[in-house]
């Protein structure tokens, strides 16, 4: 070579050459000598210069992320002729022109020590979102092209993947799937804000690596979240911000990266991803796919938010409605909330789905709505009801039916609240249907009905042992009820899924209540004394435990008092 130059090793300027003689600058800034696109070269990295004596001098101009040469992160270098040194990615060398006599080799070369630094480079996420679609520097023609139908692809497929979902843990999984197929991620954690609080919390985490400890850095994730900016870490054991703010000590973390999860201008939290054992594992393509998942995923989780939000409100109002309905059949109290208990223990064990499940709890508390058109009388009346008392009282499925109709919603609940009362024998109301021809959702309901009919208290008798009405059940298989609904119910209690929900279960224990609102017994834990407070597993109402002279009673406590 006729001058000093310095030649690219590595990336798509490889081979290139620049000459020393007027200075050669490296960073992201279109004015530098040498442009790269690489997220861990700052935008003015570093400089190579002609040396007053001769040869060349290496200075780092003040970089988040250093210059090295060798293992060694200098601020100034005298570079030897062949000396290669690295700027992010970017692997450099250095060539004295031959007219040069050698230069001997500087090794006292100044370290810059990062011990408890918090400077570091990260870049906003919303500019890294701009540029996705755009093919690195030094790319041309046809494998720019390609590169971008590359990117295109992965992203709608990651899109079609994660937003076809509407419940957040689904979201999660989806989300974390793509990232794990496109990522070379060990790990992977989504830290989501909660209203109210301060802080994130860990809402997800999915490990490449079984029997091992996660572990993230505090001061990453706090700098992804407030400040909006992806961050790329690919050296973490050498990073003053893992020594500075990790969360819990770990071994072997080598590469990292965080990126904010962003809604419009709202922050919901972040997306961040590790790698064990690998130095330099990610590059700033993985950067930047990791910043183009989150903002789908962002929407998605919003869009879930949203619907977990309106499915509360939906069940907080059902719920009002049947509480009202048990205020007014005093007799019967907590009947709704038991009867739902075993109904959906049966369903797990006939081996519905989740959702089916979900709609079980919810046809469970609303089977009894249409006896808000039946009169109080009737519905308080201790003795046997007259036939034309009973007759009125037999409008119930039919009058909730007729509720639930005009509400699109809801009717898919219908049939646990209109054929809760058919028989198997045809002998029920109010169509007198038979068999299998009672949808299987009022099949379920009359087997659970009936079965807390019989062990619950009455004013008029004692509730029935569970061994009685076991028996009553059976003797009924095939008359009053589905066969198989029966068996299910008798598998779960032997189980042990149902007979704690029982009204007087837990009666003859030492420390118990009777729930204020269901009358079903509560136990109490031995740490548990006045002023404490419990949930019932049945109704799932906060109960304050109270004393007088010896005696536990417990007052029911408002949802806005619990923050439940």
């Amino acid at each position: 070579m006729a001058d000093d130059c310095i030649v690219v090793l590595t990336g798509t300027l490889k081979g290139a050459s620049y000459p020393v003689e007027s200075g050669v600058s490296i960073g992201r800034n279109p004015d530098n000598t040498i442009q790269t696109d690489d997220m861990l070269v700052s935008r003015r990295h570093a400089v190579v210069e002609r040396a007053p004596g001769g040869g060349a001098v290496l200075r780092d101009l003040g970089s988040g992320n250093g210059t090295y040469v060798g293992n060694q992160r200098v601020l100034e270098h005298q570079l030897a002729d062949g000396e290669i040194f690295w700027v992010g990615k970017q692997q450099l060398q250095y060539h004295a022109g031959p007219q040069k006599t050698a230069m001997p080799k500087v090794t006292d070369s100044k370290v810059l020590q990062t011990e408890g630094e918090e400077k570091f480079e990260s870049t906003d996420a919303r500019n890294i979102y701009q540029t996705f679609f755009q093919a690195p520097q030094g790319v041309t023609g046809e494998e720019r092209l390609r590169e971008i139908q590359r990117r295109l692809a992965a992203v709608y497929a990651a899109n079609q993947a994660i937003a076809s979902e509407q419940k957040l843990s689904m979201v999660f999984d989806r989300l974390m799937e793509q990232v794990f197929s496109l990522i070379p991620a060990h790990n992977g954690v989504i830290l989501l804000s909660q209203e109210g609080k301060e802080g994130l919390n860990v809402e997800y985490t999915r490990s490449g690596i079984p029997g091992k400890d996660l572990h993230i850095s505090s001061s990453i994730i706090n700098r992804a979240f407030e400040k909006g900016e992806a961050v790329i870490t690919c050296n973490a054991l050498d990073d003053s911000r893992f020594r500075a703010g990790m969360s819990i000590i770990s071994e072997n973390i080598s590469s990292a990266m965080c990126v904010p999860l962003t809604h419009h201008d709202e922050r919901l939290g972040v997306l961040y991803v590790d790698n064990h054992g690998v130095v330099d594992a990610f590059n700033n393509s993985d950067l930047e796919l990791l910043v183009a998942l989150a903002g789908a995923a962002a929407t998605a989780i919003k869009n879930a938010q949203y619907v977990r939000l309106v499915e509360q409100s939906y069940q907080d109002t059902l719920i009002v409605l049947a509480n009202a309905i048990e205020l007014r059949d005093h007799y019967t109290v907590g009947h709704t909330w038991r009867v739902t208990n075993f109904a959906m223990e049966i369903a797990r064990e006939l081996g519905w789905d989740e959702a089916k499940i979900n709609e079980v709890q919810m046809g469970g508390v609303l089977h009894d709505v249409g006896k808000i058109a039946v009169d109080n009388s009737i519905l308080g009346k201790v003795g046997k009801l007259t036939e034309e008392e009973f007759a009125q009282m037999k409008v119930h499925p039919e009058r909730g039916a007729d509720l639930l109709r005009d509400v699109k919603f809801l009717q898919p609940l219908i049939p646990y609240c209109l054929y809760h009362h058919e028989r198997w024998d045809g002998t029920g109301y109010p169509f007198g249907l038979r068999g299998e021809n009672i949808p299987i959702e009022g099949r379920l309901i009359s087997v659970a009905d009936a079965f807390d009919a019989m062990t619950s208290n009455r004013p008029y008798r004692k509730g029935l042992p569970i061994e009685v009405a076991v028996d009553s059940l059976q003797k009924g298989k095939g008359t009053q009820f589905d066969a198989a609904i029966v068996d299910a119910l008798i598998t779960a209690l032997n189980k042990r899924r149902i007979a704690q929900v029982l009204q007087d279960y837990y009666k003859n224990e030492a420390h118990s209540i009777a729930c204020p609102f269901c009358s079903t017994f509560v136990r109490l834990g031995e740490e548990v004394g006045a002023g404490g407070e419990v949930g019932c597993s049945v109704c799932h109402r906060r109960i304050r435990i109270l004393e007088s002279e010896g005696v536990y009673f417990g007052e029911l406590l408002p949802k806005t008092d619990t923050g439940h």
